[in-house]
């Protein structure tokens, strides 16, 4: 039986692998779209306060509504991890709004924006005729006129 040849150009990668490490090739260095979202440090790049402070457990009104709306969520569906559209469905009944232009860009999305009075778009029609007032802690529309 003839000995194998293991040369490089005749390894194969294991299954599941496209890209060998030990080619030399670092992926830091590979170029990805800049999406603004980076938020890897180095030199002269420091966290905004908005996101210094969140981390020191010093959290804006906002940022607290938000995690309180997203545990009342979970509790509320029994959900250990919300899906993305679960989340965005929680920011939207927060009253949140696509009002103004992004700050970022995106090659394969387009950006759009709305009124700032668009109801969420969440709910099912007529589901406030579901509950009384008060059974889920929620304001209907009609409190609210």
């Amino acid at each position: 039986m003839p000995a194998a040849n293991n040369t490089p150009e005749n390894e194969s990668l294991p299954q599941g692998v496209t890209h060998d490490r030990r080619s030399g090739e670092d992926r830091r260095d590979l170029q990805t779209e800049d999406t603004g979202f980076a938020r890897r440090r180095g030199p002269g790049r420091r966290l905004s306060d908005f996101v210094k402070a969140a981390e020191e457990g010093e959290m804006t009104p906002e940022q607290f509504l938000f995690l309180v709306a997203i545990d009342a969520f979970k509790k509320t569906n029994s959900v250990a991890y919300p899906s993305w559209t679960d989340v965005l469905e929680v920011v939207r009944l927060l009253g949140y709004r696509k009002t103004m232009p992004s700050e970022i860009e995106f090659r394969n999305a387009e950006d759009w924006r709305e009124q700032p009075h668009t109801e969420s778009g969440v709910r099912p029609q007529r589901w406030h005729e579901r509950f009384t007032p008060g059974e889920l802690g929620q304001k209907h529309n009609n409190d609210a006129a």
